[in-house]
Protein backbone atom coordinates (compact mmCIF):
# COMPACT_ATOMS: atom_id res chain seq x y z
CA UNK A 1 0.00 0.00 0.00
CA UNK A 2 1.36 3.68 -0.47
CA UNK A 3 2.74 5.53 2.05
CA UNK A 4 0.66 8.02 1.35
CA UNK A 5 -2.47 6.65 2.08
CA UNK A 6 -2.93 6.75 5.50
CA UNK A 7 -2.19 10.75 5.20
CA UNK A 8 -4.72 11.01 2.61
CA UNK A 9 -7.30 9.40 4.59
CA UNK A 10 -6.99 11.20 7.32
CA UNK A 11 -7.06 13.94 5.24
CA UNK A 12 -10.45 13.76 3.25
CA UNK A 13 -12.25 12.04 7.07
CA UNK A 14 -11.13 15.82 8.32
CA UNK A 15 -12.37 17.60 5.47
CA UNK A 16 -15.46 16.39 6.02
CA UNK A 17 -15.70 16.67 9.61
CA UNK A 18 -16.12 13.46 10.30
CA UNK A 19 -14.93 11.88 13.58
CA UNK A 20 -13.51 8.38 13.43
CA UNK A 21 -16.45 6.67 14.93
CA UNK A 22 -18.92 8.44 12.17
CA UNK A 23 -16.67 7.64 9.41
CA UNK A 24 -15.54 4.10 10.34
CA UNK A 25 -19.73 3.57 10.75
CA UNK A 26 -19.99 4.53 7.30
CA UNK A 27 -17.44 2.42 5.75
CA UNK A 28 -18.70 -0.69 7.93
CA UNK A 29 -15.78 -0.97 9.79
CA UNK A 30 -14.45 -0.59 13.74
CA UNK A 31 -13.13 2.99 14.91
CA UNK A 32 -10.32 1.18 16.39
CA UNK A 33 -9.51 -0.34 12.11
CA UNK A 34 -9.70 2.57 11.04
CA UNK A 35 -7.47 4.04 13.17
CA UNK A 36 -5.42 1.48 12.25
CA UNK A 37 -5.82 2.23 8.91
CA UNK A 38 -5.18 6.31 9.05
CA UNK A 39 -1.36 5.53 11.11
CA UNK A 40 -0.26 2.76 8.57
CA UNK A 41 -0.28 0.15 11.20
CA UNK A 42 -2.78 -1.60 9.37
CA UNK A 43 -3.15 -2.00 5.48
CA UNK A 44 -6.30 -2.45 3.68
CA UNK A 45 -7.74 -4.77 0.74
CA UNK A 46 -8.03 -3.25 -3.08
CA UNK A 47 -12.16 -3.84 -2.22
CA UNK A 48 -11.89 -1.23 0.51
CA UNK A 49 -9.87 1.51 -1.27
CA UNK A 50 -12.68 1.06 -3.96
CA UNK A 51 -15.24 1.64 -1.30
CA UNK A 52 -13.74 4.65 0.28
CA UNK A 53 -13.13 6.09 -3.48
CA UNK A 54 -16.62 5.75 -3.69
CA UNK A 55 -17.59 7.41 0.07
CA UNK A 56 -15.76 10.28 -0.66
CA UNK A 57 -16.32 10.86 -4.19
CA UNK A 58 -12.41 10.48 -5.04
CA UNK A 59 -10.11 8.45 -7.34
CA UNK A 60 -7.82 5.53 -6.58
CA UNK A 61 -4.98 6.81 -7.66
CA UNK A 62 -5.69 10.00 -5.51
CA UNK A 63 -6.14 7.77 -2.48
CA UNK A 64 -2.60 5.69 -3.20
CA UNK A 65 -0.95 8.94 -3.66
CA UNK A 66 -0.39 8.39 -7.82
CA UNK A 67 -1.90 11.19 -8.77
CA UNK A 68 -2.32 14.93 -6.89
CA UNK A 69 -5.62 15.51 -8.12
CA UNK A 70 -8.87 14.07 -6.71
CA UNK A 71 -10.50 12.82 -9.95
CA UNK A 72 -6.77 10.78 -10.65
CA UNK A 73 -6.41 12.58 -14.07
CA UNK A 74 -2.97 13.89 -15.40
CA UNK A 75 -1.69 16.58 -16.29
CA UNK A 76 -0.76 17.63 -19.66
CA UNK A 77 0.18 20.68 -21.21
CA UNK A 78 -3.54 21.35 -22.86
CA UNK A 79 -4.70 21.26 -19.39
CA UNK A 80 -2.72 24.25 -18.51
CA UNK A 81 -4.28 27.89 -18.22
CA UNK A 82 -2.23 30.37 -20.85
CA UNK A 83 -1.65 33.43 -17.91
CA UNK A 84 -1.07 35.72 -20.92
CA UNK A 85 -4.95 35.33 -22.10
CA UNK A 86 -6.28 36.08 -18.43
CA UNK A 87 -8.02 38.89 -17.94
CA UNK A 88 -7.48 40.48 -14.09
CA UNK A 89 -10.50 42.77 -12.69
CA UNK A 90 -8.14 45.61 -11.21
CA UNK A 91 -9.71 47.72 -8.20
CA UNK A 92 -8.06 48.98 -5.33
CA UNK A 93 -7.80 46.06 -3.98
CA UNK A 94 -6.42 43.76 -6.41
CA UNK A 95 -4.25 46.57 -8.31
CA UNK A 96 -0.90 46.12 -6.41
CA UNK A 97 -1.24 41.70 -6.52
CA UNK A 98 -1.50 42.28 -10.06
CA UNK A 99 1.15 44.54 -10.95
CA UNK A 100 3.73 42.44 -9.03
CA UNK A 101 2.06 38.65 -10.60
CA UNK A 102 2.54 40.11 -13.89
CA UNK A 103 6.25 41.36 -13.15
CA UNK A 104 6.73 37.66 -12.09
CA UNK A 105 5.08 36.36 -15.13
CA UNK A 106 6.96 38.68 -17.64
CA UNK A 107 10.37 37.94 -15.47
CA UNK A 108 9.54 34.49 -15.98
CA UNK A 109 8.63 34.33 -19.65
CA UNK A 110 12.44 35.87 -20.22
CA UNK A 111 13.78 33.27 -17.79
CA UNK A 112 12.16 30.13 -19.66
CA UNK A 113 12.92 31.66 -23.52
CA UNK A 114 16.41 32.04 -22.67
CA UNK A 115 16.70 28.62 -20.77
CA UNK A 116 14.93 27.34 -24.13
CA UNK A 117 17.74 28.92 -26.16
CA UNK A 118 20.39 26.74 -24.41
CA UNK A 119 18.86 23.73 -25.28
CA UNK A 120 20.02 22.09 -22.07
CA UNK A 121 17.41 19.64 -20.57
CA UNK A 122 20.04 19.52 -17.30
CA UNK A 123 20.13 23.53 -16.87
CA UNK A 124 16.23 23.59 -17.29
CA UNK A 125 15.64 20.97 -14.24
CA UNK A 126 17.47 22.34 -11.98
CA UNK A 127 16.23 26.23 -12.52
CA UNK A 128 12.49 24.71 -12.59
CA UNK A 129 13.31 22.85 -9.77
CA UNK A 130 14.39 25.54 -7.80
CA UNK A 131 11.63 28.22 -8.63
CA UNK A 132 9.17 25.50 -7.91
CA UNK A 133 10.59 25.25 -4.06
CA UNK A 134 10.35 29.21 -3.59
CA UNK A 135 6.60 28.85 -4.86
CA UNK A 136 5.83 26.06 -2.59
CA UNK A 137 7.64 27.64 0.53
CA UNK A 138 5.76 30.61 0.27
CA UNK A 139 2.28 28.69 -0.36
CA UNK A 140 2.94 26.64 2.86
CA UNK A 141 3.64 30.53 4.72
CA UNK A 142 0.23 31.19 3.55
CA UNK A 143 -1.12 27.29 4.45
CA UNK A 144 0.16 27.89 7.82
CA UNK A 145 -1.89 31.40 8.20
CA UNK A 146 -5.09 29.26 8.96
CA UNK A 147 -4.59 26.66 12.12
CA UNK A 148 -8.07 24.85 10.75
CA UNK A 149 -6.18 24.09 7.60
CA UNK A 150 -5.84 20.07 7.25
CA UNK A 151 -1.46 19.76 7.63
CA UNK A 152 -2.22 16.00 6.09
CA UNK A 153 -2.85 18.34 2.83
CA UNK A 154 1.29 17.40 2.44
CA UNK A 155 3.41 14.55 2.72
CA UNK A 156 6.53 16.28 4.16
CA UNK A 157 5.95 17.80 7.84
CA UNK A 158 5.76 21.31 8.62
CA UNK A 159 8.78 20.57 11.25
CA UNK A 160 11.32 19.75 8.36
CA UNK A 161 9.45 21.07 4.90
CA UNK A 162 11.00 24.54 4.55
CA UNK A 163 14.05 23.47 5.73
CA UNK A 164 14.78 20.53 3.03
CA UNK A 165 13.10 22.79 0.30
CA UNK A 166 15.75 25.57 1.18
CA UNK A 167 18.65 22.68 1.12
CA UNK A 168 17.08 21.65 -2.46
CA UNK A 169 17.10 24.97 -3.91
CA UNK A 170 20.86 25.55 -2.81
CA UNK A 171 21.67 22.16 -4.20
CA UNK A 172 20.01 23.46 -7.78
CA UNK A 173 21.50 26.69 -8.02
CA UNK A 174 24.89 24.98 -7.06
CA UNK A 175 24.13 22.57 -10.05
CA UNK A 176 22.68 25.13 -12.13
CA UNK A 177 25.90 26.98 -11.75
CA UNK A 178 27.84 24.04 -12.78
CA UNK A 179 26.59 23.16 -15.67
CA UNK A 180 26.20 26.70 -16.82
CA UNK A 181 29.95 27.06 -16.57
CA UNK A 182 30.11 23.31 -18.62
CA UNK A 183 28.28 25.04 -21.16
CA UNK A 184 30.44 28.64 -21.52
CA UNK A 185 33.95 26.47 -21.27
CA UNK A 186 32.08 24.84 -24.96
CA UNK A 187 32.90 27.66 -27.12
CA UNK A 188 33.52 26.02 -30.48
CA UNK A 189 29.72 23.99 -29.80
CA UNK A 190 27.71 24.65 -32.32
CA UNK A 191 24.54 23.32 -30.73
CA UNK A 192 25.18 25.48 -27.81
CA UNK A 193 25.20 28.50 -29.68
CA UNK A 194 26.64 31.03 -27.04
CA UNK A 195 25.95 34.05 -29.00
CA UNK A 196 21.83 33.51 -28.85
CA UNK A 197 22.43 34.04 -24.71
CA UNK A 198 24.75 37.19 -24.92
CA UNK A 199 22.59 38.89 -22.32
CA UNK A 200 22.42 42.65 -22.44
CA UNK A 201 19.86 45.43 -22.34
CA UNK A 202 19.81 45.66 -26.34
CA UNK A 203 19.12 42.17 -25.99
CA UNK A 204 16.35 42.01 -23.94
CA UNK A 205 14.52 44.74 -25.61
CA UNK A 206 14.64 43.38 -28.68
CA UNK A 207 13.58 39.96 -28.29
CA UNK A 208 11.55 40.87 -25.31
CA UNK A 209 9.75 44.07 -25.80
CA UNK A 210 6.96 43.44 -24.07
CA UNK A 211 8.69 42.00 -20.96
CA UNK A 212 12.20 43.36 -20.30
CA UNK A 213 11.11 46.08 -18.60
CA UNK A 214 9.56 43.47 -16.08
CA UNK A 215 12.55 42.04 -15.81
CA UNK A 216 14.43 45.25 -15.15
CA UNK A 217 12.50 46.34 -12.50
CA UNK A 218 12.48 42.93 -10.66
CA UNK A 219 16.26 43.17 -10.79
CA UNK A 220 16.17 46.67 -9.18
CA UNK A 221 13.73 45.69 -6.75
CA UNK A 222 15.35 42.55 -5.80
CA UNK A 223 18.93 44.45 -5.25
CA UNK A 224 17.04 47.39 -3.41
CA UNK A 225 16.17 44.64 -0.92
CA UNK A 226 19.34 43.45 -0.56
CA UNK A 227 20.65 46.69 1.34
CA UNK A 228 24.19 45.34 0.28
Amino acid sequence: MSSDFPRILTLLRKEKGLSQKVAASHLDISQSLLSHYEKGIRECGLSFVVKIARFYNVSCDYLLGLSPERNGSTLSIENLKDPSSQKEVLDSKTLKTVYKKKIAFCSLNVLFDILSKTDNDELTNEMTSFLYLAIYRMFRVLFRMNKKNKREMFAVSDLIANQYAQARMIKSESNANVISRKMSAKKHDQDIAPEQIQINNRFLEENYPEDYSALLNLVKNCETTMEY
